[in-house]
């Protein structure tokens, strides 16, 4: 049973950059959440209309399903995606192996700020208040942490590092 970690949040968290320096230091395979949405999906976020749970629930079973794939074959991952609600997570904990969160958390100001600062993402500002609405913090009995995104990728990626009590291999 191998380990994987899902870096969760809303859009402007760093995700995928926290993810990708996670995965790299830990050398584990690394998966982008957003790669697993339908084109549908895409064009409605892209549009500024916010999934709904039907939108999403297919999504998450991919990524469940990739999630279980790496683990059949006996690699670590870590996988960047928003998992807003516990039943987002819920479906993501289905999948086998160890599977812990790593929230990224920060204001909306600094959200929003990151948000508009990006060129190259079908993700507008306008969904993120939605998200925010949306988020349900990781309850007790789920294993992970809450990181803020105060501070650079690094610094955020090395504290999730030393919260999860991770080792390099």
């Amino acid at each position: 049973m191998a380990e994987h970690l899902v870096v969760m949040g809303v859009s402007g968290s760093g995700k995928t950059t926290v993810a990708r320096i996670l995965a790299h230091r830990l050398g584990w395979v690394m998966a982008e959440g957003d790669e697993f949405h339908p084109d549908s999906n895409i064009e409605k976020m892209s549009a500024g209309v916010p999934l709904t749970d039907d939108d999403r629930r297919p999504w998450l079973r991919e990524i469940a399903d990739w999630i279980g794939a790496t683990d059949a074959q006996g690699s670590p991952s870590v996988v960047a995606c928003s998992a807003l609600r516990r039943e987002y997570r819920d479906i993501l904990r289905e999948a086998p192996g160890h599977i812990r969160f790593v929230h990224l958390a920060g204001t909306a100001e600094l959200l929003e700020s990151r948000i508009q600062a990006r060129a190259d993402h079908f993700m507008p500002a306008t969904l993120l208040d939605s998200q925010l609405e949306s988020l349900e913090p990781l309850e007790d009995d789920e294993e992970g942490v809450v990181v803020s995104v105060t501070g650079r990728p690094e610094d955020v990626a090395a504290t999730a590092f030393t919260r999860l009590g991770l080792s390099t291999p």
